[in-house]
């Protein structure tokens, strides 16, 4: 690695880590003064009090780390900047892209530790703070919800399924209705109801159950069994108990796997698959933004430029954020899809950055 790269990394990290723990101690303050009160008026005990504050530092290193990251940027190009360090390096016939090349490595690394780190540190995190909330503070037990109702979805085998009432405690099904549906006339070939079916060895065990068939809409016979197991029902009791857990507090293996239970019972994945597609796009974005502070190295030390910069620097920063926010609810109402909700924001402002990088260079 050459000199001046050593020298822009170890300036760049410097700022960064003094940042980063500036920005640490500064939401620390926020979020003790917004929540302790509540936490005192619970009873909370005092080593409680702590760990929950200190579980929260992954999900705001996390959520800030594009501003800290062009926070950092900005500072070294302007430091660059006023001390004509940057005329010295371009007089020495390199470019403002091979002066920052270091960084955009960087960023790159950077992105990664951070979705290793969301993926595997945040998670945890978050899942014990909220387990340290409900059930050491609130006094509250934290479970999954195992009792539904007026369940509705089509089945991989596209079946029509109805469940009326489902019991997680003892996995039980009540006032089952399946429908086979002829898919080029439409109508109806046979129809299952239930009184009630119960997980047992690993297969349902429906009671009181009627199997009717159809001909063109027409009826044509029944079966009725008092009880029977129906192979092509492939749902599992889990499949139907939707998870306490946020989607900030399951990795991507388990999210993953959430998704297809909800998928599974025809229940809406939508705000979850959004989740997933922002949990691997959203690290990247300390790169993209990273773009942004390069400009700034091509200022002159005494041109009123340099604030100007540095302020545009910032609301960037400012409406990239934003702008995931509102793809996000776009992808939670389904106007957009998951991926594009996740991914669109990170692709717009790639393209400005590399605007800026270029105009940087002329």
């Amino acid at each position: 690695m050459r000199i001046l790269d050593k020298y822009i990394l170890k300036e760049y990290i410097k700022t960064l880590l003094i940042i980063v723990f500036a920005f640490s101690i500064l939401f620390l303050v926020v979020d003790i003064s917004d929540n302790m009160p509540r936490l005192i008026r619970k009873g909370a005990a005092g080593n409680d009090i702590v760990l929950y504050f200190l579980l929260r530092l992954p999900y705001l290193i996390l959520l800030t780390s594009p501003v800290v990251v062009l926070l950092s940027g900005l500072f070294l190009m302007s430091t660059l900047s006023k001390y004509n360090e940057s005329i010295a390096i371009r007089s020495a016939g390199i470019s403002i892209l091979r002066m920052v090349i270091p960084l955009f490595w960087f960023g790159l690394i950077f992105s990664l530790i951070i979705l290793v780190l969301g993926d595997l540190i945040l998670t945890r995190s978050e899942e014990y703070r909220d387990f340290l909330y409900q059930e050491r503070i609130k006094n509250q037990k934290v479970e999954d919800k195992k009792m539904r109702s007026h369940i509705h979805y089509l089945g991989t085998d596209n079946n029509l399924y109805y469940i009326g009432f489902f019991d997680g405690y003892r996995n039980i099904l009540k006032t089952i209705d399946i429908t086979t549906f002829n898919h080029e006339s439409g109508s109806v070939e046979r129809k299952i109801t239930a009184g009630s079916a119960i997980w047992v060895d690993d297969a349902w065990h429906f009671k009181d159950c009627q199997i009717r068939f159809f001909q063109d809409g027409i009826f044509r016979g029944a079966i009725f069994y008092d009880t029977t197991i129906i192979n092509e029902v492939d749902v599992t009791p889990i499949d139907f108990i939707k998870s306490a857990k946020k989607p900030l507090s399951m990795n991507i293996f388990e999210l993953r796997q959430y998704i297809e239970r909800l998928r599974k019972v025809g229940e809406n994945y939508s705000r979850e698959m959004v989740s997933l597609h922002q949990k691997i796009s959203f690290p990247f974005a300390n790169l993209i933004i990273l773009l942004f502070s390069v400009p700034l190295v091509s200022v002159s030390s005494r041109s009123r430029s340099r604030g100007l910069l540095f302020g545009i620097g910032l609301l960037v920063c400012f409406l990239y954020l934003s702008a995931l926010r509102i793809c996000q609810s776009l992808g939670y109402n389904g106007i957009l899809s998951p991926f594009i909700a996740a991914w669109l924001p990170n692709f717009t402002f790639f393209l400005i950055g590399i605007y800026f990088v270029v105009k940087a260079e002329v």
